[in-house]
């Protein structure tokens, strides 16, 4: 039946209806005129990591929301994609990078392909960290090392492959590729090289390329420079405003962090783009106009380790801190002014995405946490342990049900529907 409603929910998709209200016809995921609220890549479908899904549950048991599967999946931080009953997320074990298509009521595999991938780099449990992209009918991954695939979703063939790193001789950041793949028109555009790649969606040739400088971490993100499109890379070294058609810088400003660690995507909202990056960096609020950036302040009032923030009426809620430094917290911030609204103290370092007005926080322990996204003070709703281990990934909510991931590679499927749909 889940194959069924896949093929129903392509179908619709190929023929005009995008968005998170999408029609189905099977059971089990909403009624013929309800509302079906996919996550189909990495931030959601608006790239922003909020979620338009009302009416989850918040009211939980001492013990959490229903656990309703749970599956291994090899170490990494991809988070998944989530799209007309299938799941999408990837890890590696033994050297060895698997993505997996799992059906995402139940858990159960509907298809994997795995290939050698050495993660050679200096800390455990590292593996895919660029989660699955989902456009239309076709699946999109990228590897530490640089391995891109192209599958057909409904089956796991494989469309088309290459290793961009190697075909461009471009060098993979220290800590390997981390951005998810952009899927824009015709292209699919990457953070590989000094300021991003992009191929062609169908046949995956390089359409456009930058230098073979070591990328940043961030994902790229589309937004609009005066009326037109345009994509936001966060390099290594700065915040670069591209053509998506060809690659032409329209904008940069310089951002150089320690060990050049960006990875928290930038936020854009009309002609001001917010970035922040840790290791004593900071924040800041860069306007740009055409072919011009400026800065209007920064100041350290946050430190974006890897979890990117989210834009709530005005202000922006994020996790302030260094990974293992003891002093992780929660904050809102003026988006204008950089001015602290609120801390709030975290047991750990976390990850966030929002929904409904609320903040959805994955604590670096394994406690998912959710509170009103309210710029007056903090206000927790609830909070439960639910994983074990290192928990860097940050949740995803997704018609009813919660998946949470630690790095060691278990991923967790939580209850919190407050109505049968």
């Amino acid at each position: 039946m889940n194959d069924l409603k896949f093929a129903f929910g392509q179908l619709f998709k190929n023929l005009g209806f995008t968005g998170v209200a999408v029609l189905t016809l099977a059971p089990g995921t909403a009624s013929v005129h309800g509302a079906v609220y996919d996550w189909p890549m990495w931030r959601g479908t608006n790239h922003d990591g909020i979620s338009r899904e009302p009416g989850w549950l918040v009211t939980w048991p001492k013990d959490g929301p229903k656990e309703l599967w749970r599956a291994s999946i090899g170490t990494g931080f991809a988070t998944v994609s989530v799209s007309q009953g299938r799941l999408f997320t990837g890890g590696n074990s033994n050297q060895t990078d698997t993505i997996y298509c799992l059906d995402s009521e139940t858990g159960r595999e509907v298809w994997k392909h795995s290939y050698a991938c050495p993660v050679n780099i200096p800390q455990e449990r590292f593996g895919p960290a660029a989660t699955p992209t989902l456009d239309r009918d076709r699946v999109y991954t990228l590897s530490l090392e640089g391995h891109v695939f192209c599958f057909e979703a409904a089956s796991g063939k494989i469309l088309w492959s290459k290793q961009i790193a190697q075909e461009l001789n471009a060098r993979p950041p220290r800590w390997g590729f981390s951005g998810s793949p952009l899927a824009q028109g015709g292209l699919l555009i990457l953070n590989v090289g000094s300021a991003g790649t992009a191929l062609d969606k169908a046949t995956g040739k390089v359409v456009w390329t930058s230098g073979r400088g070591p990328a940043g971490y961030a994902s790229p993100v589309p937004f609009s420079n005066e009326g037109q499109p345009a994509v936001g890379i966060f390099a290594a070294d700065a915040l670069i405003a591209l053509n998506p058609a060809t690659g032409k810088e329209l904008w940069r400003h310089a951002w150089k962090t320690d060990y050049g660690i960006n990875v928290a995507d930038p936020v854009f909202v009309g002609d001001k783009a917010f970035v922040a990056s840790n290791y004593g960096k900071g924040c800041g609020l860069i306007q740009f106009h055409g072919s011009e950036a400026k800065l209007l302040w920064t100041n350290n009032n946050l430190h974006a380790h890897f979890s990117s923030p989210v834009f709530i009426n005005g202000f922006l809620y994020a996790v302030d801190g260094e990974a293992d430094s003891g002093g992780e917290s929660l904050r809102c911030l003026d988006f204008n002014t950089g001015q602290v609204k609120w801390t709030e103290k975290l047991p750990a370092i976390a990850s966030l995405m929002a929904a409904d007005g609320k903040l959805v926080v994955m604590t670096g322990k394994g406690e998912l946490m959710v509170a009103e996204a309210r710029p007056e003070s903090f206000k927790l709703l609830a909070r439960a342990q639910v994983l074990g281990g290192r928990c860097w990934t940050p949740p995803v909510l997704a018609n009813g049900r919660l998946y949470c991931r630690s790095a060691q590679g278990n991923l967790v499927c939580l209850d919190v529907k407050t109505t049968k749909l």
